[in-house]
């Protein structure tokens, strides 16, 4: 941010550009704006929870794992990326560590949260 001479506000018009994509749909240009940002805010937990989503819902959940494997080194305990990592550890086979990730979420205070992960539950066991 030093060198770009940001300020908090070009960061906030950035990711709110970045999430407009999102919600068209655009999800290739939405990940151009969370690559961008992970790269300017590097602990930012939101921008790395949020590309590891659009990965997720790209179909491509090798690079939603890395994402949100960073963004849960920022911010431990953030449900929706748990679930979204419960989501993408069942895409790429790993059963076990999303079985167990899911029966900790059936337990979240969130009913929407603790509700898909009683289906993943029911789904892959």
């Amino acid at each position: 941010m030093k060198e770009l001479k940001w300020t908090p506000e070009h960061l906030e018009d950035l990711r709110y550009t970045g999430y407009a994509y999102l919600r068209q749909g655009k999800y290739d240009i939405a990940i151009n704006f969370f690559e961008a940002l992970t790269i300017i805010d590097p602990e930012s937990a939101y921008d790395a929870q949020t590309l590891g989503a659009l990965y997720l819902q790209k179909g491509d959940p090798k690079a939603a794992i890395k994402w949100l494997d960073r963004a849960l080194k920022i911010e431990t305990d953030h449900a929706p990326t748990l679930l979204n990592m419960c989501k993408a550890l069942f895409m790429v086979g790993r059963k076990e560590e999303g079985l167990k990730l899911a029966n900790i979420l059936k337990k979240e205070s969130n009913l929407a949260i603790a509700n898909v992960a009683t289906a993943l539950i029911l789904a892959h066991s």
